[in-house]
């Protein structure tokens, strides 16, 4: 624990830091922050804390810690009400990639992100592979996840090739012009991957050309829903029946 209050967003420790709102530095040091309590906590809890900034109380035990003005904290938070503690956190390993998969393509929202998170961490998707999205680690998404970001596997990189790199898994992609709906598909036992698509335009046409299945949601007076809310739907249905 350092005894200096730091008070100069000019300290490199801070400048380094605040870099780590911008994915280009997210990607190069593979750090983010976290901050509030709860989710530090989680971070703590499998060692991924690499350095704490706080305002009256260093929580944790064993880690790199500096004390800060309020005015430094709120330059590190994005939220108006903080709570006086934010983290330098190490992105967690990659794991085994499991034998449910979440594909998802080029979806914007950060809560809709957020969202799928969760629902995998709840309904035993492992892993999620993400191509043109929202950053996993942007700090709308972080804070939408409720800690369940350090539940899932989460890679970034081709979908198409991840695909054709694991011909073990069943993909099944959602499109509204299919002509079967979620309840026709009775094969969800084995290992299976399902691809959602970006808020206005759904998958992309390659894609959709890659995979055999596909399905779509039976629903009245909308044609479509919510990426993060049909996804959920779609991941507790298909934990339901396996």
């Amino acid at each position: 624990m350092n005894e200096t209050i730091i008070t100069s967003k000019q300290n490199d420790l801070i400048k380094e830091a605040i870099k780590l709102k911008q994915k280009k530095y997210r990607t190069i040091t593979n750090q983010f922050l976290v901050e509030g309590y709860h989710l530090v906590k989680e971070a703590y809890d499998l060692g991924l804390v690499a350095r704490l900034f706080y305002v009256e109380e260093a929580i944790f035990l064993n880690v790199e810690s500096y004390q800060v003005s309020q005015n430094i904290l709120d330059t590190l938070t994005e939220v108006i009400a903080s709570q006086g503690l934010v983290a330098v956190c190490n992105k967690p390993n990659i794991k085994e990639i499991g034998n449910r998969v979440l594909l998802l393509d080029n979806v914007q929202d950060p809560g809709n992100i957020g969202t799928l998170i969760r629902s995998c961490a709840a309904f035993g998707f492992s892993t999620i592979v993400s191509e043109n999205s929202v950053d996993y680690y942007n700090d709308k998404v972080i804070r939408s996840t409720q800690g369940a970001l350090f539940k899932v596997n989460l890679l970034s990189g081709s979908l198409s090739d991840f695909i054709k790199n694991n011909p073990q898994i069943k993909f099944y992609v959602t499109d509204l012009k299919s002509d079967k709906y979620l309840e026709d598909i009775d094969d969800f036992n084995n290992d299976i991957g399902i691809i959602l698509g970006n808020e206005g335009q759904g998958v992309r046409q390659e894609i959709i050309d890659l995979v055999e299945r596909s399905f779509k949601l039976k629903m009245s007076n909308m044609e479509s829903l919510n990426v993060g809310v049909a996804g959920s739907i779609i991941l507790y249905e298909i934990a339901k029946r396996s």
